[in-house]
């Protein structure tokens, strides 16, 4: 389809257009967006019902996986009961917006993230253009207005994330069937279901089709292994695709209307693609340029973040990069978001009985990395079905709070030194590598600047006098004059022409932060 023939569906004008150039050119980054450096996201849907973490709606119809065997012994086989029934026992019968959210500015953040729609292609929202939505079904209320409401309210900047435009390769799957076993070649219920089945039940009305995209990579007749079948998913619909179905225009279509409807109807801050650049070509940058153009009319001028993965650096000048789960070497030039969660995306619950949740102290260095490097965290915290999160999770946010408390100003409104830190620690870079993390250690530190400020965050507390190698005489850009523990009191130290030498006491605190204060040492490279 003609950019020409995608403009009837752009509701707003404005000065953007859908080009890269035209997003580059009138693109500039928000003075919010970059003081605020912490967001919770809440990454909570349907597949969170289960408590079995992340993707449960692909893998429930992967014979072999354990969420597939999950779902046979809780829920029933697949070709009877599918994610479309899981969508109507979401029911978050104990959502508390307001208390979670008052907790997490406690823990710290400045805006806040709400789902929108993950790849099982739900909107958790007041959807215009899909009747396979929170209003409808399971929950029978707007979510994502609802988070906009308390997240405002408590002062916080509101995003939204949009998952959709996997959902049709995701979801293919679900037309599968069992290569082996006594239901072998027995297709799972996206294939048989039609609208009129419904007649009579809870889901009246509405169109399987609509939910599970329809047949567009569907596996083949004759598989006969779990393992040729999972083989032939991985080479297939498995794949990472930013492009349309083939064959179906209309769900690149679809997904653009039910974008612009999302940021028309919530106006969002912040706005995360979970794509590599944008997806379906012009469709990503109608979706792109209309967001530009609405928040000129909110604001009258570009006020919002747009986000995406693996751009060219060229792009980067027009969107904001994210890097989910991964880390970065180096400081840069343009503010960049990281993604990440303590646990699963979707709530885990042996996350809560194996205690294998990221701690408060690993949040806390991660933020303090991410922000040395002229980035912003965003940080998930899982939710139960219920719209509940656990005690170990309530304990995280609270030890989060408590730093906070006494360490903020290290944090937000900065910008990085000339250097974003020193120690041993040397971190992969990329996405999704954090299993290849070990872990800090001593003598890791980060510098942030601030107000003629300069801030040591030390990663881990030390247990000899910390030696600063970037503060010798020789090397430092300035004279230090003071040297205090944020929340405490003055510090021994002295300075050398190699290094600066600062005495801490012992503490149980984490991520104890230096405040150093002096003439011309915390200037900031112009960033």
């Amino acid at each position: 389809m003609s950019r020409r023939s995608i403009a009837q569906y752009v509701g707003t004008s404005g000065p953007v257009q859908p080009t890269w150039n035209s997003l580059v050119a009138n693109y500039r980054y928000p003075e919010w967006f970059r003081d605020a450096k912490l967001g919770i996201w809440s990454h909570w849907g349907p597949q969170a019902v289960p408590e079995q973490g992340d993707w449960y709606g692909r893998l429930l119809y992967m014979q072999g996986d354990p969420m597939y065997e999950h779902h046979r012994r809780t829920y029933g086989h697949p070709a009877d009961t599918g994610m479309m029934d899981l969508l109507n026992l979401w029911k978050a019968d104990r959502w508390d917006p307001d208390a979670l959210m008052s907790r997490y500015a406690k823990a710290g953040a400045k805006y806040f993230v709400s789902l929108a729609c993950h790849h099982d292609n739900f909107d958790c929202f007041d959807s215009a253009h899909h009747s396979w939505s929170a209003m409808n079904v399971g929950p029978k209320r707007d979510v994502v207005g609802t988070w906009a409401k308390a997240a405002r309210a408590a002062g916080l900047r509101f995003g939204v994330s949009n998952h959709i435009s996997h959902a049709w390769h995701w979801y293919q799957a679900a037309y599968g069937y069992d290569a082996e076993g006594p239901r072998k070649g027995e297709r799972y219920d996206a294939y048989k279901l039609r609208r009129e089945d419904g007649q009579g039940k809870w889901w009246d009305g509405l169109d399987p089709k609509a939910l599970y995209t329809g047949r567009h990579m569907v596996p083949p007749e004759g598989i006969d292994s779990v393992a040729a079948m999972n083989a032939w998913h991985d080479q297939n619909d498995g794949q990472w695709i930013e492009t349309a179905p083939p064959g179906d225009e209309n769900f690149a279509r679809n997904w653009l209307l039910r974008q612009m409807d999302l940021v028309a109807k919530y106006q969002p801050d912040l706005c995360y693609f979970d794509d590599h650049g944008l997806p379906f070509g012009p469709y990503g940058l109608s979706a792109a340029a209309d967001y530009y153009n609405r928040s000129i009319a909110w604001h009258g001028k570009i006020d919002v973040v747009l986000t995406a993965k693996k751009l060219a650096p060229e792009a980067r000048l027009g969107l904001v990069q994210d890097v989910e789960r991964g880390f970065t070497n180096r400081i840069w030039d343009e503010p960049w978001q990281t993604d990440t969660c303590i646990g699963d995306w979707f709530y885990n619950r042996s996350r809560f009985t194996d205690r294998s949740y990221v701690s408060a102290e690993g949040v806390i260095q991660r933020l303090a990395d991410v922000v040395s490097k002229n980035g912003s965290l965003l940080l998930s915290i899982p939710q139960r079905g219920d719209g509940t999160i656990d005690s170990e999770e309530e304990r995280i946010l609270d030890r989060m709070a408590e730093w906070m408390a006494i360490n903020q100003e290290a944090i937000f409104g900065t910008r990085p030194w000339h250097v974003f830190g020193e120690g041993p620690t040397v971190l992969p870079t990329g996405m999704q590598n954090e299993g290849e993390f070990k872990g800090f250690v001593e003598g890791d530190v980060r510098f942030t600047t601030t107000k003629g400020v300069l801030y040591a965050l030390v990663l881990v507390p030390p247990s000899k006098p910390l030696r600063l190698n970037s503060l010798g005489r020789r090397t430092l850009p300035g004279e230090v004059a003071r040297v205090t523990l944020l929340g405490g009191a003055s510090l021994e130290w002295r300075q050398t022409a190699d290094a600066l030498f600062v005495g801490l006491p012992k503490t149980h605190w984490i991520v104890p932060v230096i405040k150093i204060e002096g003439n011309g040492l915390a200037k900031s490279p112009t960033i």
